[in-house]
């Protein structure tokens, strides 16, 4: 969930983040009064304040980050009961939209990643440029980022940082992290960052070296891709029919999920004669974005992070949910449960 500064008119006054790509985001929503909405990364509430511009329209809004939730309070009480804020993951979005009511949605939009207001804060432990504890925890609970540093086997925390950071020099991070742990804890960002700079010096003019090695800390702290693929299977049971599907990614890991998944919903599997009842296999989604939408050149300007999100919208069919897909969507590596208890 990248954002930035700057205002928006929408119903409760200004917001004081902006969700990149908030105006295309909400017209493939196609917001409509006495629908209903899931805003599935609530955020700084950038998102739901611009569905609830809406007179008449109605939204659920769900973030793990309890601090969030609180600061959301605002909201809640000017949208004068169009608005309900839940604490909870997003891949639980159906039992949420069913225990407040609500059958079937009109739309759902995931805008992913850590927020600014997250990485702004040096206790929660996000940010290499702010020195505090190493944590990384969205919903602080569970193991964090420190615990997976002094758990973790050379191999398995390689594999993390290679395919969740996209880090070439991944394997010289992972060895040189496991020496510096036998000699000193490794409990803060500066530290670590310091380390990963020495172990991967960076190139002049490129990203400070740390960035990839925090990015695939964080993701895998908080199970990020296993709850996107969860939050995109629990959204095709949610919307009724035409109900809109709309996701912000922010890298390719994410943006590969989500392509995957809309096409294989948009397409009915292939057919054979030994599986001659697969061809009445109907579509669940029509994909909207032949390709996906990107910011334009102003809203980089104001908000560099908008250079790398991609949107992606697609409408539901009639036809039923298909079987939950999450595990062929994942890359394949070490669980949580498994760090922490010690994987041979």
């Amino acid at each position: 969930m990248m954002t930035g500064s700057g205002s928006y008119a929408v119903a409760g006054g200004l917001a004081r983040h902006i969700p990149v790509l908030v105006r295309p985001a909400v017209g493939w929503l196609d917001v409509r009064s006495g629908g209903l909405y899931v805003d599935a990364t609530f955020g700084a509430g950038g998102f739901s304040r611009a569905i609830l511009a809406t007179p008449g329209a109605r939204v659920i809004g769900i973030d793990r980050d309890r601090g969030t939730i609180e600061h959301g309070a605002g909201l809640v009480d000017e949208a004068q009961g169009r608005l309900d804020l839940v604490e909870d993951r997003f891949s639980n979005l159906q039992s949420i939209a069913s225990g407040g009511g609500a059958a079937e949605v009109d739309g759902v939009v995931f805008d992913l990643g850590v927020s600014s207001m997250q990485l702004e804060e040096a206790a929660r432990g996000f940010s290499f440029r702010l020195d505090g504890p190493l944590d990384m925890r969205m919903g602080r609970h569970g193991p964090s980022a420190a615990d997976i540093v002094t758990r973790c086997g050379e191999r398995d925390l390689a594999a993390i940082i290679a395919t969740l950071g996209e880090e070439r020099h991944a394997r010289a991070i992972a060895r040189a992290i496991v020496k510096a742990r036998g000699e000193r804890a490794i409990d803060s960002t500066r530290a670590l960052a310091e380390l990963v700079a020495r172990a991967a010096p960076a190139r002049a003019g490129a990203l400070h070296p740390a960035t990839r090695t925090f990015q695939a800390l964080r993701i895998f702290v908080n199970d990020e891709l296993a709850e996107l693929a969860g939050g995109l299977v629990a959204a095709e049971r949610v919307l009724k029919p035409s109900g809109r599907l709309v996701v912000i990614a922010f890298h390719s890991l994410e943006d590969r999920i989500v392509k995957t998944f809309l096409a294989e919903r948009s397409r009915a599997p292939a057919s054979s004669r030994h599986r001659p009842l697969v061809a009445s296999a109907a579509t669940s989604f029509r994909v909207l974005t032949r390709r996906p939408e990107i910011a334009d050149e102003t809203e980089i300007a104001a908000n560099p992070r908008a250079r790398s999100a991609k949107l992606r919208a697609a409408e539901r069919t009639d036809a039923a949910a298909r079987a939950a897909t999450v595990e062929t969507l994942l890359p394949r590596l070490p669980s949580l449960a498994d760090i922490m208890r010690g994987r041979p």
